[in-house]
This record gives structure tokens, C-alpha cells and sequence, in this order.
């Protein structure tokens, strides 16, 4: 990458962009900076316990005891202390960073001088440190933190600052420098320690904490200028060869299929990647045993994303959060210096977008890693295709006539980041989302385990009021063609004795979702079948067919185990009928706003309800309810048929015939009259296509 002043000679963009991280920086000329001397806790219990969002934290609040919910609750003592510590210690590991960029940039000695004061006090301060008493016993325990998993990644912050300030010519005196180099040591032998017990005791190489490791230890061998171990890192059992190998599909995402941790994972090779750079070792183009890169990993996040750059919450991990944000920046833009892809700039300029509310370079991540002339960037993508990832057990559809694309979920459960939610679908228009994943809160939050993770929360069905078996589901086919994408997938270790068969189908028209499922035990053919929905805007149901009133909206908690789901009103018919709903959605774009609409049409099989339903909201806000509709079916076998049309009139379907297992049913749009038959053997069978005036 280039030198910074050179960066910030050449490109016009860098000069305003410093001075504004100078401004943030220049509290710190009438307040001096303070280390806390008391090490973090687990930043996952920084979250409110009525609200379960992330409480708020103010990096230039130098200390607090009382931390404050976005609803106003006033929350004090542990764990919000221990947690608040470490957002604490990591801001002023940023502040180090930050001032040693803009340093680099300028040259201006006062922030030479305060990445000095707080490199030098960490290294005065981290011998002082215990292993930390009050880590949860799953986890590695760190000093600094519980969490030694958050010491390798705060260690790369400091050391990155260490090295850049070395770089640009800073020096320090020699008790300065002796003091830096027993931290590095401590944290050498730490790191070590951990990694050989990850790696070799509990036997869990591919753990996202092994990729860590191996970063905050590449930090160190530069700080200490010791290549010799830098081979320890790269090859072997749980280096970064046999990590990628195993750590990453050979479809190119992170084993447990969540974009969170995929980022996660990204960025700390690419740490690795700069650390052993400086050693004229490139991992930039390194190759996994199946074929897996950093390359393949960025290729993965432009295939998942949506048109307008977002990136889909699957498995764990949150839509929107500041520093998630910041690593996204992070990473996309080292991505787009190192390989000069045009594909990753809609995932930047969003990311932007939700960090500045403009897409174009701003802040520390942009000094550090953005190269090019251009300030602004574009969120506009070309049309792409649809793609299965067979390893990973990940579909996506779209039509280049049609707005809506979907995603679908049908692999591993994903380890203690995935969720019980196969065959679960995201529904997403051009503009932003329809129906989504809901993505995580933290980790310190009961909703986590108690809805979040579990398949009420999810697009998908439920048997009995129980969660699905962890289990990996199938693609029984895939098919792109030039009217149509095709995916049938299934699922049979859901639920004991039953069988799931989900069939999409994707024209320049509609989405058709068609979910069988068939309860093969006899035992288990009086139990409740639920498909749940869960889309995000304003939904609008009609008032049509037989409308009843719940006289308690904690009626279905109580009978089926949902104990976050409020029934609102319920619609029942006693023969088949297509009921339709619609929901509009905003979504604001850099300069305007845009507005868009999705309708959907359901056939009801007879006996069939729909229940509206409200939920706790997307896992940035759960306290912001939304309302949903779960379809309720009790029997040994049943279709949920829904078409979702981009805009406010809906398809008319109807049910044709039903024979033996054949069902057909009649799609009418646009002047357009289909039928499709639905063979269990052969799947989704489209019969003709009629203008309707034949």
C-alpha cells in the first residue's frame, strides 16, 4: 500500500478527511487521555435486558458508571461495567491508530505523541493484568479481557499503530522501547499458549479464534522483526494454509455460513496478509487445499449481496452496527486495492452509507486503506446471476426482469454460530429488503437462545411448536435458464418422521414459493405444521374470508411453545381460497428516498389459518415489533403456495387439481395465465403458458 503522505499528496480526498480525524483527536490537547486501569469484561453483555439492544457507548466519555439503554434505561454495576471497559479499550486503541495515521499523514508531532502516550501505557499496564478470574469457562481467558479471543484482535489495533509510527520515523526512548518489547513478548507467549490449546488440546483448528491467533502473532513477529516464527503461522496444523483448507468452503464462505464471521475471518487474514508482507512473504494470492483465497472470499460477499451492497444476516451476527460497519470498510477497501474489482464497491458505498450517510470515503479506514481519486462511490450494480453454493448450502435467485431476488438456506447448521432455520428463504427487492433474516443481538441477551436463533424467528416451518433438529438439508436440483431460475431443496432431519420440500421459482414476473411438507409417522400427523413470514415495512392484510378476534394474544405462546409470537387476529377458511396481503417499504438513498411495494398472494388449503402475528423486530432493535404472518396447518401432509409480485397488485392463484400426489395450481399476471404441476418425484413442472385472451 502507499505511504501515507504520498496518499495524502496524491489524492485530494485524503487532506479533508485527516483534518476531520485531527478534529476528533484534538480533545485530547485540553483533556488528557486515561488508560483505565481496570481490564474488560465481554463486550456481548453491553446490552440492555428489557430491550436487548446494544446499549449506547460515547468514545469520548473517558469514564462511567451508568450506561444508558437507546430507550432510556439507566443500567449500573457488572456486567455493563466489565462491558463498557471493553469498548473503552478498544476506542483507545483506535484513538492510537487514528493518531498515528494522521501523523503519517502530516507529520504533526502532537499525534506522534499521543500514540506514543498510549502505546507506552498499555505496555506499563498489561503486566499488571491477571488472567482475567471472571471469564465465562467455555471461553479462552485473556488478560486485558475474558476473552482472549478480543486481546488478539485489540493486540492488532496497538501494534498496527506501533508500526506505522516506526515506519514514518518515530522513535522511542529506549525505556520506552524496552517496555513495548516485553508487551510484545507477553503477548507472544500468550498468544502462543492459546493457539496450542485451541489448536492441539481442544482439537478445534478451524475455529474463527485460530485465525486471530495467528494475526495478533504475525503483529507481533513484525513488532519484534522475527521472521524465523513466521513460518509456524503459515504452515502446519492451524496455520494460515491449513486454516483457509478448513476454515473456509471450497464454495468460498466461512464454515459457519455467516456473513458476520465471514468478515470477521477476512479481515483477520488480511491482517496476516500485511504482517507478512513485510517479510516479502505474499498470502494475497494463497491457495487452500480445495482451492480456497482471500480472493474467492471477497467473490463470495458480491454474490451474496444484494443490488444496493447489503449484505444478508445469515446464521449469527447484526444488519447494522457501527463497528461491524468500520470492518466492512476495512476490508473492502484493502480488497479493492489489492485485486481492482468494480464488483466490491456496492458493499463499500453501503457501508459508507450507513457509517457517513453518503457513499464516499470518510474516516480512519478510508485514510489507511483507500487508494484511487475518486471520493464517491456508486451502490449501483450490474445485473447478476443466480448462483448455488453447494458446500456451503446457499442459493440465490434472480431474474434481471424481475426486482425481487431470494435467498435460501439448506446446509450445515453452521456450529455455535448457526441457527435452527433449514430451508428458511430472505426475500429481497432491488431497493432493500422484504422478508429477512432478523440477524442477531448480542450474545449477552436472552433473546438470543430464546428467539433469535430458533426457526419461529426464521422464514421457514416449524412442526409441533419446536424448533427444528440441527441438521444439514439438500439441493435436490438447481437450474438456471434464460425464462426461469429453478431450486427445489429438502430437508429430512428437521423434525423426526417428516419430510420438507421447498420449490422457488424466479421469472421477470414473480417469485413462486411452494413448501410441502409430508409427515410420514403416524404418530406425528396430527401436529400442527407453521410457515412463518417475517417481512420488514408496513404489511396490509385484507379483510376477507372469516376474520376471528383472540381474546388473548399469549393464547399461541402458551399452546405451542412461541412465547415471543402475540397473535393479533386470525383468518380461517373452511374451503380452498387465495388470500393476498401486501407491504410497502421505504428506503432511503443517498440525495432521495425511494418507496417500494411487494404483494403476495397465498393459497389456503382447506382447514388451513392465518394467523397475523407480532414479533420482536430486526435484531438491531427488538423492541421495534413487527407484525408477520405464521399459516397454520393440522394434518399428515400440506402446501403453502404464495406468489410475491414487486408492486401492489398481487397474482391471482388458484388451485387447478389435485390428483393422487400431482398438484397443480394457475399462476394470472400481466396478461399471462400459467399452470404448474407439482410431482414429489419430479418436482416443479411448469404444463403451459397462456395469454389470457386465448
Amino acid at each position: 500500500m502507499m505511504n501515507l503522505k504520498e496518499k495524502a499528496d496524491t489524492f485530494s480526498w485524503v487532506g479533508p478527511v485527516v483534518d476531520k480525524l485531527k478534529r476528533e483527536l484534538d480533545l485530547f490537547r485540553e483533556e488528557e487521555i486515561r488508560l483505565p486501569a481496570e481490564p474488560g469484561g465481554w463486550w456481548h453483555q453491553y446490552v440492555c435486558p428489557r430491550h436487548h439492544t446494544e446499549l449506547i457507548f460515547n468514545a469520548a466519555e473517558q469514564d462511567t458508571f451508568v450506561f444508558t439503554c437507546p430507550q432510556g434505561c439507566k443500567l449500573e454495576g457488572e456486567p455493563y461495567r466489565g462491558a463498557w471497559l471493553v469498548y473503552r479499550h478498544q476506542a483507545i486503541a483506535r484513538y492510537a491508530l487514528q493518531a498515528a495515521a494522521v501523523f503519517a499523514a502530516d507529520g504533526e508531532d502532537f499525534y506522534s505523541g499521543l500514540a506514543q502516550k498510549i502505546l507506552v501505557g498499555y505496555a506499563e499496564q498489561f503486566p499488571l493484568y491477571p488472567v482475567h478470574p471472571d471469564a465465562q469457562p467455555w471461553m479462552l481467558s485473556g488478560r486485558a479481557f475474558h476473552q482472549a479471543l478480543t486481546e488478539a484482535i485489540w493486540s492488532t489495533t496497538l501494534i498496527r499503530a506501533y508500526l506505522l509510527l516506526v515506519d514514518h520515523g518515530v522513535t522511542f526512548t529506549e525505556e520506552e522501547e524496552l517496555k513495548l518489547q516485553v508487551f510484545f513478548t507477553m503477548l507472544e507467549e500468550s498468544m502462543e499458549q492459546y493457539r496450542h490449546i485451541l489448536i492441539h488440546e481442544k482439537k478445534n483448528a478451524e475455529n474463527n479464534y485460530t485465525a486471530w491467533l495467528n494475526a495478533s502473532l504475525a503483529c507481533v513477529y513484525a513488532a519484534k522483526g522475527t521472521r524465523a516464527k513466521l513460518g509456524s503461522l503459515l504452515e502446519g496444523e492451524g496455520g494460515f494454509y491449513h486454516h483457509l483448507s478448513i476454515g473456509v468452503k471450497p464454495d468460498g464462505f466461512e464454515f459457519e455460513g455467516s456473513t458476520y464471521y465471514h468478515i470477521f475471518v477476512l479481515r483477520a487474514y488480511l491482517i496476516a496478509a500485511e504482517m507478512a508482507g513485510r517479510f516479502g512473504v505474499d498470502l494475497y494470492d494463497a491457495k487452500g487445499d480445495q482451492g480456497q483465497s482471500i480472493r474467492g472470499m471477497f467473490q463470495l460477499l458480491v454474490e451474496l449481496s444484494g443490488d444496493n451492497g447489503e449484505l444478508p444476516a445469515v446464521h449469527d451476527g447484526p444488519y447494522a452496527r457501527i463497528p461491524f460497519a468500520r470492518e466492512i470498510v476495512e476490508v473492502l477497501e484493502i480488497g479493492c486495492t489489492a485485486y481492482k474489482d468494480p464488483t466490491y464497491q456496492p458493499i463499500l458505498a453501503n457501508a459508507y452509507r450507513y457509517l457517513y450517510g453518503k457513499e464516499e470515503r470518510s474516516g480512519l479506514e478510508a485514510v489507511l486503506y483507500g487508494e484511487g481519486e475518486r471520493k464517491e462511490l456508486h451502490s449501483t450494480s450490474t445485473a447478476r446471476v443466480s448462483i448455488l453454493l453447494p458446500d456451503s448450502g446457499f442459493a440465490v435467485l434472480r431474474h434481471p426482469g424481475n426486482p425481487l431476488s431470494v435467498l435460501a438456506d439448506f446446509g450445515e447448521h453452521g456450529g455455535s454460530h448457526g441457527h435452527y432455520d433449514k430451508l428458511h428463504i430472505t426475500i429481497m427487492h432491488r431497493l432493500g429488503e422484504v422478508a429477512p433474516e432478523l440477524g442477531m443481538v448480542p450474545y449477552g441477551s436472552i433473546l438470543r437462545k430464546e428467539w433469535y436463533a430458533e426457526t419461529a424467528s426464521h422464514n421457514t416451518v416449524t412442526i409441533g411448536g419446536c424448533s427444528q433438529a440441527a441438521h444439514t438439508g439438500s439441493c435436490r436440483e438447481f437450474r438456471q435458464e434464460s425464462d426461469d431460475t429453478y431450486l427445489w431443496i429438502r430437508s429430512d432431519g428437521a423434525y423426526e418422521g417428516a419430510v420438507l420440500d421447498r420449490h422457488l421459482l424466479l421469472t421477470d414476473g414473480w417469485l413462486l414459493d411452494w413448501f410441502h411438507v409430508e409427515q410420514t409417522t403416524d404418530r406425528k400427523q396430527d401436529q400442527e405444521v407453521d410457515l412463518w413470514l417475517h417481512p420488514t415495512g408496513d404489511l396490509l392484510l385484507p379483510v376477507e374470508s372469516r376474520r376471528i378476534r383472540k381474546d388473548s394474544p399469549a393464547v399461541l405462546g402458551q399452546e405451542a411453545g412461541y412465547g415471543s409470537v402475540e397473535v393479533l387476529s386470525v383468518l380461517q377458511n373452511e374451503s380452498d381460497c387465495a388470500l393476498s396481503a401486501r407491504w410497502s417499504s421505504r428506503y432511503d438513498q443517498v440525495g432521495h428516498a425511494a418507496e417500494y411495494e411487494v404483494s403476495a398472494c397465498t393459497l389456503l388449503a382447506p382447514g388451513s389459518i392465518l394467523h397475523e402475528i407480532r414479533t420482536p423486530g430486526v435484531a438491531e432493535d427488538p423492541s421495534s415489533l413487527i407484525r408477520g404472518i405464521m399459516l397454520r396447518h393440522r394434518g399428515p401432509s400440506v402446501d403453502f403456495i404464495t406468489v410475491y409480485r414487486a408492486g401492489h397488485e398481487s397474482a391471482a392463484l388458484k388451485l387447478v387439481s389435485q390428483a393422487g400426489e400431482e398438484v397443480r395450481i394457475q399462476i394470472e399476471t400481466n396478461g399471462q395465465r400459467v399452470v404448474y404441476c407439482l410431482n414429489p418425484k419430479k418436482g416443479l413442472i411448469q404444463e403451459k403458458s397462456l395469454n389470457t385472451e386465448e
